[in-house]
């Protein structure tokens, strides 16, 4: 199956597997995948490490003007820099992950996330996932898919990722930041977390990934008319 150069925009509730699916996707396909989640949890290390950021998720406005110097970019292999240094691993902790919200949440934030996006996705053959992907950072995304899954489901996946890093979390603390985090990106001002009127619904509830792959497959050979060679 050729794929023509197009722009494949996936967004969803936290814990639905967007990244990894991605992933698969743009392996599948011959794509670039670009992770804007991790451009997002970059920026926020980056206020908690020099303090733009405290316990109360109260955030200086000089962030803004030190975003400028920040080089963030992703490697050919999708681990996410800043600099020469890898973050891969600090950015999926749940210290990140309790702030990340209140930084996506921020409009010059967004915007800087938007203009890296929009710089590695110029020809398109580009698969990305977030939260507003389909909305605000590619509107005219000729495939756009909005995953959800059942609350419970979503936080049992993500206590089994946290526990694969080496990590010990509580599951009910889990559950409350997942509701947090879907409450903070659905109501916040700057383009919140909403299902694009063309976006397909994949609920994965009760879906292996493969089974995602191929009704995503379907859905691309159905709308370019498209056959396996």
């Amino acid at each position: 199956m050729i794929v023509p150069d197009i722009i494949i925009a996936i967004d969803g509730y936290s814990s639905t597997g967007k990244s990894s699916f991605a992933k698969l996707m743009a392996k599948e396909l011959g794509f670039l995948y670009l992770d804007s989640g991790a451009l997002y949890r970059g920026v926020t290390l980056f206020a908690q490490e020099e303090r733009f950021i405290d316990n109360n998720n109260e955030i200086n406005p000089a962030l803004e003007a030190a975003l400028q110097g920040v080089d963030l970019w992703f490697a050919t292999d999708n681990r996410t820099f800043i600099g020469e240094r890898c973050i891969e691993k600090e950015i999926r902790t749940m210290e990140v992950s309790s702030q990340v919200s209140p930084i996506a949440a921020v409009p010059y934030v967004r915007r800087f996330v938007d203009a890296k996006l929009h710089e590695l996705a110029k020809g398109g053959r580009v698969i990305m996932d977030g939260r507003d992907i389909g909305t605000t950072v590619f509107p005219n995304a000729e495939i756009k898919i909005f995953m959800t899954a059942d609350p419970d489901v979503r936080a049992q996946r993500r206590f089994d990722e946290l526990v694969m890093k080496g990590e010990n979390p509580v599951l009910e603390e889990v559950k409350e930041n997942l509701r947090q985090r879907d409450y903070i990106d659905s109501h916040r001002e700057t383009s919140p977390l909403s299902r694009a009127a063309d976006a397909f619904i994949l609920d994965n509830s009760n879906m292996t990934i493969s089974e995602e792959v191929a009704w995503v497959k379907g859905l691309i050979k159905g709308k370019f008319n498209l056959y396996d060679d």
